[in-house]
C-alpha cells in the first residue's frame, strides 16, 4: 500500500497553486520515511493577527489505523526547547490509514513562548 497525499476538503477549496506544489514537494520528499508511526513534515510557521501561532505541517498517517484528534497532546519544540503544548480535539480532522494530509495547528496567543524565530520546530504528537 502506497502512502497517498489527501487534502480535507476547506483547504482542497482555498490553497493557493503555488502551496499545493509545496505541499506536494514535501510529500514526495517524505512519504518514503520508514516509519509505522505518525509524522508531521513542517510547511510553515506563522503568527497571525490575533497573535496565535499557526504551525502548518503535513500528517502523515502511516499507521494501520484513521488517525483522530481527541484531546490529542501536541507539543512544537524550536531547538529541542519546547515552546507551545496543547491539547486539540479536531472532530472534522480524520486521516485514513496510509494518507498525508496539511492541516494547521493553532496555538493561541498564551500558550506559547514567545520566540524570535520559530523556523525549524518540530511538532510532535505526544
Amino acid at each position: 500500500m502506497m502512502q497517498q497525499l489527501q487534502f480535507e476538503s476547506s483547504w482542497d477549496k482555498q490553497i493557493a497553486p503555488q502551496d499545493r506544489d509545496n505541499i506536494e514537494k514535501i510529500f514526495n520528499e517524505t512519504k518514503h520515511l520508514n516509519s509505522s508511526s505518525v509524522i508531521f513534515s513542517p510547511i510553515r510557521e506563522a503568527i497571525n493577527h490575533k497573535e496565535a501561532l499557526l504551525v502548518s505541517v503535513l500528517v502523515h498517517n502511516f499507521t494501520e489505523h484513521p488517525l483522530t484528534f481527541q484531546n490529542a497532546p501536541i507539543q512544537y519544540s524550536v531547538n529541542d526547547n519546547v515552546i507551545a503544548e496543547k491539547e486539540f480535539t479536531l472532530p472534522d480532522l480524520v486521516i485514513p490509514s496510509q494518507v498525508s494530509m496539511p492541516w494547521t495547528f493553532i496555538f493561541p496567543k498564551d500558550s506559547y513562548r514567545v520566540q524570535h524565530s520559530f523556523k525549524n520546530g518540530r511538532l510532535e504528537l505526544k
